[in-house]
C-alpha cells in the first residue's frame, strides 16, 4: 500500500478504521485477507442510476457515489487480481437506498476504508508486512517444457503468473526445418515475455527451471540475441539467471525448484526463501527427529504449554476463518508463542510453501528440544479430568445420601432388625 494514509484507535483488540491505497496487485491480497465477515467498508463505485422523464420515457447512466457496506461475503481472484466484496449498505446515500445490497471491486489506485469493531495482532502485522516498502517482488521465475512455459513473479505474499506460453512443437523430421523453427518461435516468446514483466531493478535473480537442456539452450538464445539487439536489461543482468531443474513447465514445478538447497543458498536473503527454509527442515525432522516436529493445532498448543516451541509457522487461510472463535484461538496461539520467545511465520495459500503446509492442517511447529511423551501427557490429563469427573460423581451421591430424609432411614432401620 501506499500507506497508512488515516488511521483511528489502531490499537490492538480495539475497534477503529483505517484508509489505503493499494498500488500494487499483492496489495488487493492484503486488502483480502483483512477483511471479514461484519466489517464495514467504505469506497466509492460506479453505480446504474435510472431516471423516468414527464413523458414517461427512462434513461440510464451510471455515476460515481460512495457506498459503505457491511461484508456479507468477500471473493479474491488469483488470474485477474481483484477483490470483491458484497453486503447491504448501512448509509444513506442520494443513488443507493439503505440496506439495498451492493457489490464492491477494490481496484488499484483507489483509496478505501476498512472499519473494524476489532484489529488484533495478525491484521496489525498484515497492515505492517503491507507498508513495507522492500516488499516489491524479489524472484522471477520461468518453468518450461517444449511447447509450454510459464513466467511468475514471486514476491513475499503471492506467486503471479504473468505469461503463459503454449506453442505447438512438431517432432524432428529428416529434411524439414519445422521443428527447429517452431522452437525459435518458442525462445522467442519467452524472451519478449521476460522483457516485458521482469523489472530488474526489483528482481534479485531470475530462476530458469527444466527438464533435460531446454533451460540451457533458452539462455544461449537469450545471450545471443540480447547482444545482436542491444538489449541492455538482458546484457547488464545475466548473472541474475539460476539454471536449475523442474519436471515440466507448469507452475507446480516451482516446488521442485524451491526445495534446491543450491537454489535456496542463491536466495538466502528473500523472505520466500526463509519460509522455505524453515518448511523443509520441518519436513527432514519428521524423518530424523519426529519429537521435534509437532503438527496439528491439538499438538502444537501442547507444545506451546511446554514452551517448546522455537519456530511456528500457519497458513494465512486459518485467520480468514468464517468462524470468529476459530480465528481467535489461533491469533492467541501466535501472540503466545511471541511472548515466549518463539518465532512465528505466516505462509500465503498462494505460494507453494503455503500450499504444502496447508496440507499438514496448515499449523506446524519445530520445538527447541524433544518431547517424546506430548501424547502421553494428553492421555494423563484426560485420565486426570476423568478422574475429577469420578470424584464429583462420588460426591453428588454422598451428597444425595444425605438428603435423605432421617426419619425414612430410621424406619427402614427398624424392618432391617424385624420390628
Amino acid at each position: 500500500f501506499a500507506g497508512i494514509l488515516k488511521a483511528h484507535s489502531l490499537l490492538g483488540l480495539s475497534s477503529g478504521s483505517i484508509l489505503l491505497l493499494p498500488e500494487v496487485p499483492e496489495d488487493l491480497w492484503h486488502a483480502y485477507n483483512l477483511l471479514q465477515e461484519g466489517d464495514l467498508v467504505r469506497c466509492t463505485t460506479l453505480r446504474k442510476v435510472v431516471k423516468e422523464s414527464s413523458t414517461g420515457s427512462t434513461t440510464a447512466k451510471k455515476v460515481r457515489t460512495s457506498l459503505t457496506i457491511r461484508v456479507d461475503k468477500v471473493d479474491f481472484d488469483p488470474d485477474s487480481l481483484q477483490v470483491r466484496i458484497s453486503g447491504p449498505n448501512v448509509e444513506e446515500s442520494k443513488f443507493v437506498k439503505l440496506g439495498a445490497h451492493h457489490t464492491l471491486t477494490l481496484e488499484l489506485d483507489r483509496q478505501f476504508s476498512i472499519i473494524k469493531e476489532c484489529w488484533d495482532q495478525i491484521f496489525l502485522d498484515r497492515i505492517d508486512e503491507a507498508c513495507n516498502p522492500e516488499r516489491a517482488a524479489e524472484i522471477a521465475a520461468i518453468v518450461m517444457q517444449p511447447g509450454l512455459a510459464h513466467l511468475c513473479l514471486v514476491t513475499g505474499s503471492i506467486t503471479v503468473t504473468k505469461a503463459k506460453i503454449e506453442i505447438t512443437i512438431p517432432k524432428k523430421r529428416t529434411g524439414s526445418s519445422k521443428h527447429s523453427s517452431a522452437l525459435k518461435r518458442f525462445y522467442e516468446a519467452i524472451y519478449q515475455s521476460v522483457l516485458r514483466h521482469v523489472d530488474f531493478k526489483q528482481i534479485k535473480c531470475v530462476l530458469t527451471a527444466s527438464a533435460g537442456y531446454l533451460r540451457d539452450d533458452w539462455f544461449q538464445y537469450m545471450l545471443e540475441q540480447s547482444v545482436r539487439r542491444d538489449d541492455r536489461p538482458f546484457i547488464e543482468n545475466k548473472s541474475k539467471f539460476v539454471l536449475c531443474k523442474a519436471s515440466s513447465g507448469h507452475k507446480h514445478a516451482l516446488e521442485e525448484v524451491f526445495s534446491d538447497p543450491q537454489i535456496m543458498e542463491r536466495m538466502s536473503d528473500t523472505k520466500v526463501a526463509k519460509e522455505v527454509k524453515e518448511l523443509d527442515r520441518f519436513m527432514r525432522l519428521i524423518d530424523t527427529d519426529p519429537d521435534k516436529a509437532y503438527y496439528g493445532y491439538n499438538h502444537v498448543s501442547k507444545a506451546n504449554e511446554e514452551f517448546a516451541i522455537e519456530v511456528l509457522m500457519v497458513t494465512d487461510d486459518l485467520f480468514r476463518s468464517s468462524d470468529i472463535a476459530v480465528r481467535k484461538k489461533y491469533v492467541k496461539l501466535v501472540e503466545s508463542v511471541r511472548e515466549n520467545g518463539g518465532k512465528t511465520l505466516t505462509y500465503s495459500s498462494l505460494h507453494v510453501s503455503g500450499q504444502q503446509l496447508g496440507q499438514l492442517s496448515g499449523i506446524a511447529a519445530i520445538l527447541r528440544y524433544p518431547l517424546p511423551d506430548l501424547d502421553q501427557l494428553e492421555l494423563d490429563a484426560l485420565e486426570h479430568q476423568k478422574g475429577f469427573g469420578d470424584d464429583d460423581d462420588d460426591e453428588s451421591e454422598s451428597e444425595s445420601d444425605d438428603s435423605v430424609d432421617p426419619d425414612w432411614r430410621i424406619q427402614e432401620d427398624m424392618q432391617d432388625m424385624g420390628f
